[in-house]
């Protein structure tokens, strides 16, 4: 296997110093998914890494990343030794971007980033080879660990890009230099951070400022906050490109058909008609794949082949997705679960209701006789002031009327459970643990049940306890 890092190349790129000459295959910080010949980079989180790489070491480092020698580890160890950790890291993201010939699109957004990324992958690894971010490895360290786990011979890349604070974005964009830069949308998240939606929309730009000269700026034409977005493009000198229902959208999303298993979706750019589906229900995942489709065509790859081959995408674990939870395979009974208990903010919420609802339940195989829509909901996070508003107004969504019943998870959601109709008001619990152990109350066959919340609210237990009843498979497996 070609070595992702040599022990020279380390040193050069990092300005360290090493104990000997090693050759590193892949790039870990968490010595639980550690492959053999690995960097181990020895970051400082809820425990020290330093603390582990001995253990690393056992499980075949190759090396590892350290400002120290740490204690029971000999000094002849394969070591790689600079003053600061994160920012050997970050070194090393730098000059594996800059050895590469890849052509980059970061992305960012309040609500579809780690989906749209996912997306993207899958568009361009039919025309190249292709790198993303694992998981949500969006932060200070998730962007320079991706990049510095980029091959050097990528054809495209893929940088996921988020945020919780202030002044995060451009640092991390500046580090990524993308060539394509796309924002899937601006809605309430981390309010208590920035205040506004203005506030949000000003952060999310500054993505711009990483983008290499004459690169471009993706934009979702359909929000209040597309004229901020704008202006701050223009002031990084970037060519806009713009997608959503709005007239002056080049990418224009003309129709969207989502069905119960797939979304169909029509848009046209330049007079060219553009029809594919995603292997997913859901509207909002209709506007995420238009935006990753024009950054496609604005990075010079091809949009034709990308459409088809987005059909290959489904959304990540805990965002969406949607299985069919076997319990009887003699008797036939299911019951349908989909899992968006990732992440959680009015926007995304909005649009998993708007899933579940158009979803259709199975009548006539369980003991109630009719199939129900049940929604288990948690808590919203970072909402700032208006948080117990915003999650009381969800009962105003539109359509909600067919939603059985609605448990509601967390403090926040208290709000919510007293503003639902007595019929629909499902429980109402403190922690998702003790809703996730009465798993079996909640569904009966023929039920689908949405479970979404912040990640803080731990409503993936639920999701878990709900999966363990049966055997889950993917609902769209097998479609055409």
């Amino acid at each position: 296997m070609t070595p992702l890092w040599t022990s020279s190349d380390a040193v050069t790129a990092t300005g360290g110093r090493t104990t000997g000459a090693w050759t590193a295959t892949g790039v870990s910080i968490d010595t639980r998914t550690l492959q053999p010949g690995d960097l181990f980079v020895a970051l400082a989180a809820a425990r020290d890494g330093h603390d582990f790489v001995a253990q690393a070491l056992e499980k075949g480092a190759s090396a590892a990343l350290v400002s120290h020698i740490p204690e029971g580890v000999s000094p002849d160890a394969p070591l790689l030794v600079v003053a600061d950790v994160l920012q050997g890291l970050e070194a090393l993201g730098r000059a594996a971007r800059a050895r590469t010939k890849a052509r980059v699109i970061g992305v960012t957004g309040s609500v579809g980033k780690t989906s749209t990324k996912e997306m993207l992958r899958a568009m361009l690894s039919g025309q190249g080879v292709t790198h993303a971010a694992e998981a949500s490895y969006n932060n200070h360290w998730g962007v320079p660990l991706t990049l510095a786990r980029m091959p050097a011979d990528s054809d495209f890349a893929v940088i996921e890009i988020g945020m919780s604070n202030p002044g995060e974005i451009a640092p991390l964009a500046r580090l990524a230099r993308p060539h394509v830069a796309l924002i899937t949308t601006v809605a309430p998240a981390h309010m208590a951070s920035f205040g506004s939606l203005e506030g949000i929309a000003r952060e999310k730009g500054t993505i711009f400022q990483g983008l290499e000269p004459g690169g471009t700026a993706v934009i979702n034409m359909d929000l209040d906050s597309t004229p901020v977005l704008t202006a701050l493009a223009e002031a990084a000198g970037a060519q806009i490109l713009g997608f959503g229902r709005a007239r002056a959208a080049g990418w224009h999303l003309d129709e969207v058909r989502p069905g119960d298993e797939i979304t169909v979706v029509r848009a046209s750019h330049d007079g060219q008609m553009s029809l594919f589906r995603i292997a997913s229900p859901g509207a909002h995942f209709a506007m995420n794949a238009l935006g990753a489709l024009a950054s496609v065509a604005a990075l010079g790859a091809d949009p034709v082949l990308a459409a088809h081959d987005l059909g290959r995408w489904q959304p990540p674990s805990g965002r969406g997705t949607r299985e069919r939870i076997e319990l009887d395979v003699v008797e036939e009974t299911f019951f349908d679960l989909i899992d968006d208990s990732f992440n959680a903010n009015p926007a995304s919420l909005a649009a998993s209701l708007d899933m579940l609802i158009r979803t259709k339940p199975v009548d006539g195989i369980g003991a109630l006789g009719a199939g129900r829509r049940i929604a288990v909901l948690g808590d919203m996070l970072e909402l700032g002031p208006q948080e117990l508003q915003l999650h009381a107004a969800v009962a105003d969504h539109p359509g909600l009327k067919a939603v059985t019943l609605i448990h509601c998870v967390g403090p926040r959601m208290r709000e919510l459970h007293r503003a639902l109709p007595l019929a629909q008001r499902g429980e109402w619990v403190e922690t998702a643990a003790e809703l996730a152990g009465r798993a079996r109350a909640l569904m009966d066959p023929g039920d689908i049940l949405l479970v979404k919340g912040s990640k803080g609210s731990k409503v993936s237990l639920v999701a878990e306890a709900l999966r363990r009843l049966g055997t889950a498979r993917m609902k769209t497996e097998g479609t055409e």
